[in-house]
């Protein structure tokens, strides 16, 4: 017998004011069971039913707009809202229509369950934690009577909605990890960085002379041409590729480089992006001439062509060459030789 025991009908015998007088618990009277209009009323049942399929065939078109929209409207299109300000119309669209997407589903699903699967109230006695083999029968027995009362077998038109705007809903997930980074290939391998170009600080854009750097000091820098990149082109990708950082050292303290010369009176241009997961680091120790990542530790020694000295990263910081202009500004002498970033796309 449970603690709070329901019923239909009158008090039952043996309590008193609510009160059950053998096992002195409490019980509460709920009145006899009314039947709803779907449960009378054949014609209220099939326009219930046609309205959760509405539901889920919305949803169903809702999914596959989604979809449309990611490949369709341009990132950089912008909205303008009352208020709020501007927003990405690409990043308005796709949340409203997965949101409604979503709600849909969970909608019919409760009108489904509201309007025509049993609503009858059912007192289950409590029991030991350890089910009895005959409970446990009686369990699975329950579920088939849930599931054939459910009318998932005979409503079919529910039944198959269902299935598609479920069958539909993971595409959206899919579809969006294309936003977690580029994918394998040459994307990586291909900056904003070329012969010539000035490095310049970031965030002011100022070029950079080496005498504005003490031995011991730390810039982070990005190529000149980023800023007219992200403005003209919408392209806010470049920058995590083509962030840097410069470092001056004594030329003394320099074991190796990963190219000869790739310095300029030992100031030295790395990645800024780790190559274990893509953090940005600038911990940067003068004595040792170690860049520490923030996120997981990975240490990497800038005087010896920026190996790995502890931590999870399993691959060296990239390392750009560098010099000056004819005006005595510090220029990059190429691009990176290699990939810049976490090191995924070696994984093959």
């Amino acid at each position: 017998m449970s603690d709070l025991e329901h019923f239909h009908g009158e008090e039952p015998i043996g309590s008193v004011d609510g009160i059950d007088v053998v096992s002195g618990k409490q019980v509460f009277p709920m009145g006899p069971h009314e039947p709803r209009r779907a449960d009378i009323d054949p014609k209220a049942a099939k326009r219930a039913e046609r309205q959760v399929a509405t539901m889920f065939v919305l949803a169903t078109v809702l999914i596959l707009g989604f979809v449309v929209v990611y490949v369709k409207v341009p990132t950089t299109k912008l909205v303008a809202f009352p208020i709020v300000g501007t927003a990405s119309l690409s990043n308005v669209l796709l949340g409203t229509l997965f949101g409604l997407g979503m709600f849909l589903i969970g909608a019919g699903a409760i009108h489904w369950a509201k309007k025509l699967m049993p609503d009858v109230e059912v007192a289950e006695a409590r029991h030991e934690m350890r089910s009895t083999p005959t409970a446990r029968q009686e369990f699975a027995a329950a579920v088939k009577q849930g599931a054939a009362e459910s009318g998932f077998g005979e409503r079919k038109i529910i039944r198959r909605t269902l299935l598609g705007a479920l069958a539909l809903f993971p595409i959206p997930l899919v579809v969006i990890l294309r936003d977690l980074g580029p994918m394998p290939g040459t994307r990586l391998r291909t900056t904003l960085w070329g012969k010539g170009v000035h490095l310049v600080t970031d965030p002011t854009y100022r070029r950079i002379r080496p005498e504005d750097i003490p031995i011991g000091g730390l810039i982070n820098a990005v190529p000149e041409n980023l800023l007219h990149k992200e403005e003209e082109d919408g392209n806010l990708n470049e920058r995590g590729k083509a962030s840097i950082i410069i470092v001056r050292m004594d030329p003394a303290d320099i074991v190796s480089q990963q190219g000869a010369g790739w310095d300029y009176q030992g100031i030295v241009a790395y990645s800024k992006i780790c190559t274990h997961v893509g953090c940005p680091i600038s911990l940067y120790q003068q004595r040792t001439h170690h860049l520490l990542c923030p996120c997981h530790q990975s240490t990497f020694d800038l005087s010896d062509s920026g190996k790995v000295v502890f931590g999870p990263a399993a691959r060296r910081m990239p390392q750009l060459a560098i010099t000056v202009d004819a005006d005595g500004y510090l220029v990059a002498q190429q691009g990176f030789t290699e990939p810049v970033g976490p090191s995924f796309w070696e994984r093959g």
